[in-house]
């Protein structure tokens, strides 16, 4: 499999999704695109880790953009070269965008499908792509880290009954990492068995502060294990950007965090 193949989420189309092309921006170094404006073909792009190196965990990654776009260069390729690096597989998400010029498609109906069904996807094919189907996680970066909150508190286990043999397979992440979400209050509820969560983000990015302190308490409230890190300075959008500041370290964390969950080794 070449690296970053796309594959769709649905063969025949995503469910209500217009026959219309997607529409993105060139990258300059790169044959995957810099972003999306447009899109109406939900997909997975796979990037697989070297043999050698992988240890059988994944996430599916969120790239965040305001639902408007998709900031697929530096919240997607970026984060699955350094998930790739630490040997787990990544599967960056492109969904479709609620707040494009133009579009009818909603957040809780349409991205969060395309969402759910990349999960779906991911742990049916697991045995193909040399994953753990116990560890597979969902990373969102703002308006991503918003669907990586819809993903952990509005999965199901998937029905046996269903004529689509994805859609007999659970939805739920093994895990979720939560960075500088963007979503409006009263719009998460919390289950008792949401996975245990990682959430990032800066102090001087203040509206995305009051989201991530408010899931931690609504996770801490139902007994869910959960770390969070909030650092004095990096403002929004920070992502992998290579600083001088305390922020730029939070991939590290993670990994201990991952470490510490038993989800990858020491």
């Amino acid at each position: 499999m070449d690296r970053g193949q796309e594959i769709p989420l649905w063969q025949g189309g995503a469910p209500g999704a217009e026959n219309a092309p997607d529409v993105s921006q060139p990258s300059e170094n790169s044959k995957l695109p810099k972003r999306f404006t447009v899109v109406n073909h939900p997909s997975i792009y796979v990037f697989l880790p070297p043999k050698g190196n992988a240890n059988g965990a994944a996430m599916v990654v969120a790239p965040g953009g305001g639902h408007s776009q998709l900031v697929i260069d530096k919240e997607g390729w970026q984060v699955a070269d350094w998930l790739n690096k630490n040997g787990i597989a990544a599967f960056v998400l492109k969904y479709r965008l609620a707040r494009a010029v133009g579009s009818h498609y909603t957040v809780p109906g349409d991205a969060l499908a395309d969402a759910s069904r990349a999960m779906r996807m991911v742990r049916s094919r697991a045995t193909e792509w040399s994953i753990d189907p116990n560890r597979i996680g969902f990373i969102g970066f703002s308006a991503g880290g918003e669907l990586a909150a819809l993903m952990e508190t509005r999965f199901d286990a998937g029905s046996s009954s269903a004529g689509d043999p994805m859609d007999r397979v659970s939805s739920r992440p093994d895990f979720a990492v939560v960075v500088y979400p963007g979503f409006k209050p009263g719009t998460i509820a919390v289950p008792k068995n949401a996975p245990p969560t990682f959430l990032v983000c800066a102090d001087d990015d203040p509206s995305h502060v009051v989201t991530t302190v408010n899931l931690y308490l609504d996770l801490h409230k139902q007994g869910i294990s959960s770390e969070m890190h909030i650092y004095a300075s990096g403002k929004h959008g920070f992502g992998l950007k290579v600083t001088n500041l305390p922020v730029a370290t939070w991939p590290d964390r993670l990994r201990d965090w991952m470490v510490d969950r038993k989800l990858l080794e020491r």
